[in-house]
């Protein structure tokens, strides 16, 4: 109950376009211009470098890599380290000043910086064989066109690295601050596969997270050739993230 009545519902309650702005302007301005100390204040960025560096989600032998919503580069620069220097990377992030700010950070020429909508990728099926998402879904009221979008252009036998805001009462906090919606575990997995995405594995950031059931949603997810949604009517009135009657996090 506490979680339903504190969380933000703006992302609901808002016509979606006007919503998107909204959170553009927060990006492009003083909040964004902060983002990279408070992820090193939460320990998020040196937690995702652990979890790079340490293999959990490997990428030593990616050679196309797609960040989708790249921020201030908390991803970015740890992928940067950790592939070939042949590896193509694209940054891709609705806020044109996040971009900026990452290009700045970086300084590294290998990167292409793109802004865009990440329900509308500008590339070919199958671009990638390598795509990290770290707290941006939470920023669609419905996760299912930006997860078959990511799909789409994700290679057959390549990963997908989500990270996404869970529906514990940190993570109401963090809604509430960045102005994003909280998914419940077991929906956002519904959703998931509903996209034609497989679960592949569960990460945590370290032991202590996953005794306590802190840190997020965290999961390596590869493209179900098999049973994959091609080309199906998308009118479905709503998606596994939100019809699923609610549970309470185990966090």
């Amino acid at each position: 109950m506490l979680r339903r009545l504190v969380e933000f519902k703006g992302i609901r309650r808002l016509p979606f376009e006007q919503y998107r702005d909204h959170v553009q302007q927060i990006y492009d301005g003083p909040a964004g211009a902060v983002l990279a100390l408070a992820s090193l204040i939460s320990l998020h960025e040196p937690l995702i470098g652990h979890l790079i560096r340490g293999r959990k989600f490997d990428v030593s032998q990616r050679k196309s890599i797609l960040d989708v919503g790249s921020g201030a580069g908390q991803i970015l620069g740890h992928l940067l380290k950790a592939v070939d220097i042949d590896a193509n990377f694209i940054a891709f992030d609705l806020s044109q000043g996040m971009l900026k700010r990452a290009r700045t950070r970086m300084k590294d020429d290998r990167p292409t910086f793109i802004s865009g909508d990440m329900m509308q990728l500008p590339f070919a099926d199958g671009s990638f064989d390598c795509i990290t998402c770290g707290w941006v879904i939470e920023h669609l009221p419905d996760p299912i066109p930006g997860l078959k979008e990511m799909g789409r252009v994700l290679a057959p036998g390549g990963s997908i690295l989500i990270l996404t805001t869970e529906d514990t009462i940190a993570g109401v906090m963090t809604s509430r601050t960045w102005k994003c919606r909280t998914y419940n575990r077991k929906r956002f997995q519904a959703a998931c596969e509903h996209s034609g995405l497989q679960w592949k594995s569960e990460l945590w950031f370290s032991k202590i997270h996953r005794f306590f059931r802190m840190g997020g949603i965290l999961v390596e997810l590869t493209r179900d050739d098999i049973n994959a949604i091609t080309g199906e009517d998308d009118s479905t009135p709503t998606s596994p993230a939100d019809s699923t009657p609610d549970m309470a996090s185990s966090r």
